[in-house]
């Protein structure tokens, strides 16, 4: 499984809320529906995350065994 809590404590700590993220990324409301479920995204999505809030994969996500 993948957690994206990492995602939203940066945004948090950014002061970005998930409307600011995705006008400022340009990924779907959609999108960011997906992540905050818990659900599959592309990596196209979490490229232009990481790319408006100048991170890497390992800062928005991490793998929870099950």
């Amino acid at each position: 499984m993948v957690s994206y809590k990492k995602l939203w404590k940066l945004l948090i700590d950014k002061g970005i809320n998930k409307k600011e993220l995705i006008e400022l990324s340009g990924i779907s409301s959609s999108s960011v529906a997906k992540l905050t479920k818990g659900h599959n995204v592309t990596t196209d999505v979490l490229c232009k995350i990481c790319k408006t809030l100048n991170c890497d994969f390992k800062d928005i996500m991490e793998y929870i065994p099950n």
